[in-house]
């Protein structure tokens, strides 16, 4: 699988920068066991390099997706990231292998139980997941040095931009449902906007607001 990745970097080198995982980036997608973030009927696809269903109308993203999502956080080992959409637990796995912490926030209450419980049973021990709305962030722990969004918004919420330390940056897919989504990453600045960059066409599942 991390092969397949490695070319997959290479090949959309000219829209997203980067030509091969950075080495924590690999060494991360390597040491996750994804078998165990899939739900039963999934586990022989778990290592194919495509979004899997994991119910609730919610998908597991690809491997590609992930690494990538995390390449361009430039995260550091010190820092403290916020997932909004934390589906499987895959993607806060991953960013478990890279940073001190991570919070996650999951609208849907069951999701959320069976990430924190597969998450507890393969040793993540900086993971904290709480069920709420993604669109308000998790204002008791920011700020954050990153924010990865894991489903795709209409435009940026301004929450988690608030949430955002000065230097941080947030990778984001933008796009309304049936519109064209691309994958941004923004980088806030120290009067508190954000210079955003289009990284490349990806299809994600919507945010939805809580209620």
């Amino acid at each position: 699988m991390v092969s397949e990745v490695e070319a997959m970097y290479a090949e959309t080198r000219p829209e997203t920068g980067l030509s091969a995982m950075s080495p924590a980036v690999r060494a991360a997608l390597a040491g996750v066991e994804r078998h165990r973030l899939v739900p039963p009927a999934q586990i022989s696809a778990a290592y194919r390099n495509h979004p899997l269903p994991i119910g609730g109308g919610q998908t597991i993203s690809q491997p590609y997706i992930v690494a990538l999502s995390t390449d361009l956080l430039n995260v550091k080992a010190e820092d403290v990231v916020l997932e909004v959409g934390t589906g499987s637990g895959y993607q806060a796995a991953v960013l478990a292998e890279v940073v001190r912490q991570v919070y996650s926030i999951e609208l849907i209450e069951s999701l959320a139980r069976t990430a924190q419980a597969r998450l507890a049973e393969l040793g993540y021990k900086n993971v904290e997941i709480k069920v709420g709305d993604g669109y308000a962030g998790w204002p008791e722990k920011a700020p954050f040095d990153a924010i990865v969004v894991t489903a795709a918004a209409p435009e940026v919420p301004p929450a988690l931009v608030s949430q955002l330390k000065p230097g941080g940056r947030m990778v984001i897919p933008v796009g309304g449902r049936g519109d064209i989504q691309h994958l941004e990453v923004l980088t806030k600045r120290a009067d508190g906007g954000y210079d955003a960059r289009r990284v490349l066409a990806v299809r994600f599942v919507p945010l939805v607001p809580g209620k």
